[in-house]
């Protein structure tokens, strides 16, 4: 498949405006803005694009709800929040291809209404801060952000928002709430943000990739879009790959790549001859799966049926030297410290999920710790304010379900064999 979103980031000048021109940029903005916002809208209907955040809402739909609420400004935030562990997939777009972003975000605006955007930038990307305010700045100057953009008439104002690096802030209330200045911990829902989000008005909360995938939309139009990958999730997707690979990187390939492709043909296979035993393919949240368990379509309505998640997109590799105790030992802990602590089930479960885990991992485990921590995952599952809890109690349900003999040794022979 031809690069899209990753067009032209082998460029060592490719975030700056002159070179985004040069390969096309801000052409799709041009024709959007020959077209009545209700076309585009339409458009996005057509093209079955769904949200690239990891809940893979359709967009065109979430959109239709801000943009039929009567109250203006009406405002369109995008989560820049990357702080899934296994996530990388936006950096090359928000440090290599920010104009990419902002010609996305300046369509969305159009076609929303909406007159001010935010980057909500997680607090540990400060050198795409840097590129996002240059690049903003450039989009100013060549009129393409303002107040009369292309001589049309249009307004939208673009700035920057930097995190504090709370991971919870991916959650789009949490992340609402503190670009508001408040502490950064979800709200209830409803009211949902597309009628009462920033400051009480209409809000829309996209992913960086999202808002990405708009100028190719308005290149190819919406049926054609609709044709690139699965029928059910269509349109180009960003895989992140890590761990025991040969190639870890960025790929963008239609969505509903096979799992397996993705590892073994784009990605080069297990490194040093070795041999697969696990994969989380959606980010750290993502229930785990086995090595017989990656033949299956990455995408949306297919994850499921495989018994895990799309998530982010973010594939995580490992070989048979993995501990799986000690990944959901890890992850755990990555957990309890993320919990906003809002709601009782995921502060104090995360922090008992922890503690079992991490007592079974260090040799100390007990008869009957594998119920006590599905005993404790049951209490989370579906009664926390965001997805947080159920993330880390769907990792702990995976990895019980794939690995439970892990578990069973380490609690037999005081700790792992792996290590020994």
């Amino acid at each position: 498949m031809e690069k899209f979103l990753l067009r032209n980031i082998e460029n060592p000048n490719s975030a700056d405006i002159n070179e985004y021109v040069k390969a096309g940029g801000y052409k799709n903005l041009s024709k959007a803005l020959a077209l009545s916002p209700q076309d585009i809208m339409d458009e996005i209907k057509k093209s079955g694009l769904r949200g690239r955040g990891g809940a893979g809402f359709p967009t065109g739909m979430k959109w239709s709800f801000a943009k039929a609420d009567p109250k203006f400004p009406k405002y369109l935030l995008c989560n820049a929040d990357e702080g899934e562990p296994g996530t990388f997939k936006d950096r090359p777009i928000l440090e290599k291809n920010p104009h990419l972003l902002i010609e996305g975000m300046t369509i969305s605006g159009y076609v929303l209404g909406s007159e001010y955007g935010y980057i909500y930038l997680r607090g540990e990307y400060p050198a795409a801060a840097d590129i996002l305010n240059a690049a903003i700045k450039q989009a100013y100057e060549a009129n393409y952000l303002g107040d009369n953009i292309n001589g049309k008439g249009i307004k939208f104002h673009l700035a920057v928002h930097q995190g504090a690096g709370a991971y919870i802030c991916g959650e789009e209330t949490a992340l609402i709430e503190s670009i508001e200045g408040k502490k950064g911990q979800p709200r209830n829902k409803p009211p949902f943000p597309v009628n009462v989000g920033a400051w009480s008005m209409p809000t829309i909360v996209n992913n960086v990739e999202t808002l990405s995938n708009l100028p190719l939309l308005i290149e190819i139009g919406g049926e054609a879009y609709s044709h690139i990958g699965s029928k059910e999730c269509p349109g180009p997707k960003l895989f992140s790959v890590s761990g025991h690979v040969n190639k870890p990187g960025v790929y963008e390939l239609p969505m509903g790549t096979s799992l397996k492709d993705i590892i073994y043909k784009h990605a080069g296979g297990i490194r040093n001859g070795g041999k697969l035993k696990a994969v989380i393919p959606g980010g750290i949240s993502t229930p785990v799966l086995p090595a017989d368990g990656i033949d299956c379509a990455m995408d949306f309505v297919a994850m499921p049926k495989a018994g895990s998640m799309l998530g982010s997109g973010a594939v995580i590799v490992m070989d048979e030297s993995v501990c799986m105790v000690k990944v959901a030992y890890r992850a755990l802990k990555f957990f309890e410290h993320e919990s906003c602590g809002k709601c009782v089930p995921c502060r104090e479960g995360t922090d008992w999920l922890r503690k079992v885990l991490g007592r079974i991992e260090n040799g100390n485990g007990k008869e009957g710790d594998i119920e006590l921590l599905t005993d404790i995952t049951g209490i989370m599952l579906g009664k926390t304010f965001c997805p947080l809890g159920d993330g880390a109690a769907g990792v702990v349900n995976g990895m019980i379900k794939h690995f439970r003999n892990e578990f069973e040794e380490h609690i037999k022979n005081a700790g792992c064999v792996l290590s020994r």
